[in-house]
């Protein structure tokens, strides 16, 4: 029989249907039986069947607009765009996203069949996040355009380190979950009404009253059956039990269990068991310092692919390193100049990108990021730049940026942060510097658990310390490198000027092995003398010869003897560092026509010099400095220093690294971290200016900058120069400047106004956390663990004592005991420190003596000697004479009774009278009589020597019969002439103190415990609970919060946040704190000037010049130096001078040191009419610069204004105003040009 081809059926006439599960959007395909003219129609696991919905609006549109083309006009196209008029619905604004669902229902099937058996309820992890409430990484990513700086409004993701609440700390209420009870506690009328609604207690309703918790009204509710729980046969869904067995009524399923947590109420096959945290290392193992002066054999064979090679062989040192990268391990690389640090940050950004991961590269300064940036963009092709001006190439695998920018992309939560698998921090001992070191300690406290370390650093004594603070930080443990000596070894010389006998002469002072060489020294010394007292012969009778060249003429001849002697030798080209501007400008002068390229060099250096400064106006080529820089380089000199313009001072690098600089006059800024190394190294003058007063440099800072002597592979060795202009400096100064300790790494962390508003708006991260893991705290913290087991320890010991007596007082007597004892301790060390003391604690008073050995033994002081700690007195005490086996006589029971703490009962020896000779101090006595002998004190020293214990010692004798003889006159009844030291020292505290004395010494008498059988016994019971009770308070004062160093001054901090309203009394950051946390300079007062519209009534340029002074800050301006530019912007100065004033009033109010004058001392007039004329278009050689401005001075205020500007953009957007945003961007757009924002050379 033929085959008769049919034709397919449609896709409605198939035999299937759907089935819905649950509501969560989840279908199953049934397959219905065959043959039937229509399918089966379309089921749900809810009673209710499948929800009705709309159809789509976009389908819609698109079907009746795009689809049907009928309507479009065919010749008139231009009319086929339509609008339909809006009708403003104000109700739309407060449209609320739906809330996503919790919890979902998973189906549970025969693993054998499959078929479904029923199904199960679970939450849904991770549901509702985002950046706006969550600090999880595994919240969804933000808006694409926040995805590189992230937002004002992004919580940061959580910082490593930090413990997350457990469970069981969720399961113990808190400050914020509380019992409601639902007869008493609810409101009745709503606030703001006058009238409401009276809630009367149903009949089947809770009627035992009481608080209600969350679980017991869960327990309320009906329970939810979603299917059948027995196997289904067949391929059919389950079928609901209508009925048991005879008729008999269903079953109720059983109750829902009773947990307070959620995760209990889960399934347990549902649940996955978390993994264990790993357990964390010992204290001796968050840094493990790394051998590196042993050579790797089998290198090849751990590493056989390296994810980088270098074209040359690299050292154990960074062989080292690169094995820890490979393990995965942060590591802290504390080693000499040209070690090869670059090494192994150029290894950790190629293993990021063979993991496809990200890297950033964080350098303290400007300037090295441009030259990083440049160095890896031709290393590793995939790099990007950002800093505050420049972005570029945002979505390159390795960034390089400054820690300022890192810090910022951290607190607003940048999506970048996901990706990041290495952070690697260049000079982190930088860390050191005062005024941005907190920066980096903020960086590493809020870096995320899953961002590996590599800390590059100059060698610092401190390193395991510092490796062990960020270990424990970061809870990772890190591998310390260090390097033993300089790859380059250095010479260290002395230079005494150019006289005939001297200026060919370099007198050795340091080897390359660190010996110091006194014979050069002195020799230096002695020509220096001789070359003074030739010129004294010349001076015609000067009896005080110059000791400094101080004409151009003799620094001309200086600085021409000492290179033409450095260019004999071979010794170019040479860093001078001279430790201030306007001397790098004159020395460079000084030189004149001196000619220190060849004529091919000469050229090299004019074809580059014009290259770079083809790009700028004709005018600003023609700026003064622009032209003497320029002479000055071709003949190869170059100045470095500032006060440069940033383009020409990176015309002045790439000429030194190409070789075309032999002399370049640098400050200190140079050797912070530029990769430029000469052959020679001269110091100009060995004492600095620190911005307080002159001193001499540091070890840190000479090693830093000597270090800059010595390249890797040309030079053999390195040659430093100090000049002695004037007198050779003194050899300790000397030896203590060159093989000194350097400055040990210590923590600069502050609090400031934008770290605490940032850290607030994330509801779950506390200032007090950053505060405990900041290097500062690091000694205090270290033992936190073994403290939390001391506090275990006291605990137990404390509930195995037994309690005391209730019907005794004994506790309250040894509490008065203590008080009144250290009333009088505090007493007697006034009397000892003050002078009236001096005329009554004297040799030959007799004082009553309570110390643990002695128990109200009278004294007789002997010998006053003062020490540190407070004057020590030797003392001649009554004892009890000690047996004939010379052992000690015992200890007796510390149970004082009120006669001898009123001391009307004093010590008595039971036998023979002995003696003792005790050192004591001041606190050691409880009463100093009126009574003085009249002893020789140096024949009792001299018969109370050992030599003399078998003579006759009448002196001795006598004594000690005195003091015999009134201690049994006391014990008579009489009672003993006690001197008052409040009416010695007449202090006010010492009358308060003397007054408590008093009082407790009154209510002694009234305690019965004393009277009891057991008296000593309890009192030893009652006094070492007390010692517990102490122990266990102190360590649980250290182990809190209260015990953090710079508390008191967040807490003042936060009351000038409340105060100012930036933050709400609950703790929520308000609109006006928001502002504040996205400004980086002067952060309080820019928002308050923004709150209150200072800037509305300014033009733009009036604007930048009035931003002028905040930009720049520090400058010392005051009122009488603002230039009259116009009346708008002289208000302005004013009301901003106020705000200033009324900030340093509020902060010196809420306890700070800061007064209103230090607060208006940061502003800074200087660069007002010099912004001013620039935002108005006139050139820059146009523009008068005052004496004490340079030209890279302005580059850079205008810079700093810039950023400014671009921040209030920020925050005009957060407050809302869209003219304040407009006027920003317009004053960026009127400073942003010419050679000011001329592009880096670095980056072209």
């Amino acid at each position: 029989m033929e085959r008769i081809a049919l034709p397919p059926r449609s896709p409605r006439e198939l035999p299937l249907a759907l089935l819905e599960l649950g509501c969560a959007g989840t279908f199953e395909l049934v397959v219905g039986p065959p043959g039937g003219a229509r399918g089966p129609p379309h089921r749900a696991t809810l009673p209710l069947g499948v929800p009705p919905f709309a159809p789509s609006l976009v389908s819609e549109l698109e079907q009746k607009l795009l689809g049907s083309p009928e309507w479009l006009p065919p010749h008139q196209h231009e009319r086929a765009q339509r609008s339909w008029s809006r009708h403003p619905e104000p109700r739309n604004l407060f449209a609320l996203e739906p809330t996503p669902p919790m919890g979902g229902l998973r189906a549970q099937r025969d693993p054998k069949s499959g078929s479904l058996k029923g199904f199960v309820e679970e939450l849904l992890p991770n549901v509702g996040l985002s950046a706006k409430n969550s600090l999880s990484l595994r919240r969804p990513p933000g808006p694409p355009q926040e995805n590189l700086w992230g937002s004002a409004t992004s919580c940061p993701f959580w910082p490593a380190g930090l413990d997350e609440p457990s469970l069981e700390q969720l399961r113990i209420h808190g400050d914020e979950e509380e019992d409601v009870d639902f007869d008493t506690d609810l409101l009745v009328t709503p606030p703001g009404l006058k009238r409401g609604v009276e809630y009367k207690a149903s009949v089947g309703g809770h009627g035992g009253g009481g608080p209600l918790s969350l679980c017991s009204l869960l327990q309320t509710l009906d329970p939810f059956d979603l299917g059948g729980d027995e196997d289904i046969e067949g391929g059919g869904p389950p079928k609901p039990e209508v009925g048991g067995r005879d008729g008999d009524p269903p079953k109720s399923p059983p109750p829902l269990p009773h947990s307070d947590s959620v995760d209990e109420l889960l399934h347990q096959e549902v649940v996955e068991p978390a993994p264990a945290p790993p357990p964390a290392p010992p204290e001796d193992q968050w840094a493990v310092a790394v051998d590196t002066s042993e050579p790797m054999e089998d290198f090849e064979s751990l590493v056989p692919d390296p994810a980088f090679k270098w074209p040359f062989k690299p050292d154990p040192f960074q062989l080292r390193a690169v094995l820890c990268l490979e393990q995965g391990h942060s590591l802290l690389a504390a080693a000499h100049t040209s070690a090869g640090k670059t090494a192994i940050a150029e290894y950790a950004i190629a293993l990021a990108q063979r993991h496809m991961a990200r890297s950033i590269y964080t350098s303290p300064i400007k300037a090295l990021s441009n030259q990083k940036f440049r160095d890896f963009r031709g290393t590793f092709g995939s790099v990007g730049l950002l800093t505050g001006d420049v972005q570029l190439h945002p979505e390159a695998s390795c960034l390089v940026m400054t820690t300022e920018i890192l810090r910022s992309m951290l607190y607003n939560g940048s999506d970048v942060i996901r990706d990041l698998e290495w952070v690697i921090f260049d000079e982190v001992h930088y860390i050191n510097d005062a005024e941005r070191g907190v920066v980096w300690e903020e960086v590493l406290i809020m870096l995320p658990e899953h961002v590996k370390l590599v800390l590059l650093s100059a060698t610092i004594p401190n390193a395991m310390e510092f490796a062990q603070w960020v270990g424990r930080t970061k809870r990772r443990c890190l591998r310390v490198l260090s390097t033993q000596r300089r790859p380059v070894p250095l010479q260290h010389f002395l230079y005494t000027g150019n006289g005939p006998r001297t200026r060919e002469q370099l007198f050795l002072l340091l080897d390359a092995h660190g010996s110091l060489s006194t014979q050069g020294y002195y020799a230096a010394v002695e020509a220096k003398k001789q070359q003074q007292s030739s010129k004294a012969g010349q001076s015609f009778g000067a009896k005080h010869p110059t000791m400094a060249p101080t004409t151009p003429g003799q620094e001309r001849g200086l600085w021409q003897a000492l290179l033409g002697l450095l260019r004999e030798r071979g010794l170019l080209p040479v860093v001078a560092f001279t430790f201030s501007r306007s001397r790098c400008d004159a020395h460079a002068a000084a030189l004149g026509p001196t000619e220190l390229l060849s004529p091919s060099e000469r050229q090299r250096s004019r074809l580059f010099l014009q290259r770079c400064l083809a790009r700028l106006k004709a005018p600003d080529r023609r700026l003064p400095q622009v032209v003497a820089i320029g002479e000055l380089l071709q003949r190869g000199i170059g100045v470095h220093h500032g006060g440069v313009l940033p383009l020409l001072k990176e015309v002045v690098e790439m000429l030194f690294s190409q070789g075309l600089v032999k002399v370049l006059f640098a400050t200190e800024t140079f050797a912070m971290g530029l990769n430029m190394p000469a052959r020679t190294v001269v110091f100009d003058s060995i004492r600095k200016h620190d911005g307080n007063n002159f001193r001499d440099l540091l070890p840190g800072e000479y090693i830093q900058m000597s270090g800059r002597a010595g390249r890797r592979g040309l030079d053999a060795m390195g040659t430093v120069i100090i000049l002695c202009r004037g007198s050779v400096p003194d050899l300790p100064d000397l030896h203590r400047m060159m093989l000194g300790r350097p400055t040990r790494l210590q923590s600069q962390f502050r609090l400031t106004y934008p770290m605490i508003l940032n850290v607030l708006r994330a509801q779950e991260l506390r200032v007090q956390d950053l505060l405990r893991r900041s290097y500062a705290e690091f000694p205090l913290r270290r033992e936190q663990e073994a403290q939390a087991r001391r506090v275990a320890e006291l605990q137990g010991a404390l509930s195995a004592e037994p309690e005391p007596d209730p019907g005794s007082d004994v506790s309250s007597y040894h509490e008065a005991v203590e008080a009144l004892r250290r009333d009088r301790k505090e007493l007697m060390r006034r009397l000892a420190d003050s002078v009236a003391g001096l005329r009554v604690l004297v040799p030959g008073r007799v004082l009553v003596v309570s110390t643990q050995r002695h128990r109200n033994a009278l004294g007789l002081i002997l010998q006053v000697t003062p020490s540190p700690s407070g004057r020590i007195f030797t003392t001649l005490v009554l004892a009890e004479k000690p047996p004939e086996g010379g052992e000690e006589p015992p200890t007796p029971p510390d149970a004082p009774l009120p006669e001898e703490l009123l001391l009307t009962r004093l010590f008595l020896p039971d036998g023979p009278c002995g003696h003792a000779l005790e050192q004591l101090q001041a606190q050691d006595f409880v009463g100093v009589t009126a009574k003085t002998l009249k002893v020789n004190p140096e024949n009792l020293l001299q018969e109370l020597r050992p030599r003399h214990q078998h003579r006759d010692r009448p002196a001795l004798g006598a004594a000690l019969q005195e003091l015999l003889r009134l201690a049994a006159g006391v014990g008579g009844g009489s009672p003993l002439p006690l001197l008052d030291p409040a009416g010695i020292l007449r202090d006010p505290d010492a009358l308060e103190a003397a007054a408590r004395v008093r009082e407790l010494s009154a209510r002694l008498g009234a305690f019965e415990c004393v009277h009891r059988a057991r008296f000593q016994q309890e009192y030893a019971q009652a006094a070492r609970r007390r010692c517990l009770q102490e122990q266990l308070e102190q360590l649980r004062f250290q182990l809190s919060d209260s015990s953090l160093l710079l508390l008191p001054e967040y807490r003042q901090r936060l009351e000038v946040l409340r105060s100012l309203g930036h933050v709400t009394p609950s703790g929520a950051v308000a609109l006006g704190g928001r502002v504040a946390a996205s400004l980086s300079t002067g952060s309080l007062l820019v928002t308050e000037l923004l709150l209150s519209n200072g800037l509305a009534a300014l033009s733009p340029a009036e604007s930048a010049s009035l931003l002028s002074c905040v930009a720049t800050g520090g400058g010392g301006g005051g009122r009488g130096e603002v230039p009259p530019l116009s009346q708008a912007l002289g208000k302005a100065v004013q009301h901003l001078v106020g705000l200033a004033q009324r900030l340093g009033r509020l902060q010196q109010e809420c306890g700070l040191s800061t007064s209103a004058e230090d607060v208006e001392q940061e502003l800074n007039f200087s660069f007002m009419e010099v912004v001013f004329e620039w935002a108005h278009g006139v050139p820059f050689a146009s523009i008068r610069l005052p004496p004490a401005l340079q030209e890279g001075s302005v580059v850079r205020c205008i810079q700093r204004l810039e950023e400014l500007c671009r921040e209030l953009r920020q925050a005009a957007r957060l407050l809302g105003e869209p003219a304040l945003a407009t006027k920003m961007e317009a004053v960026s757009g009127l400073i942003r040009r010419d050679i000011v924002f001329a592009a880096s050379l670095y980056t072209q």
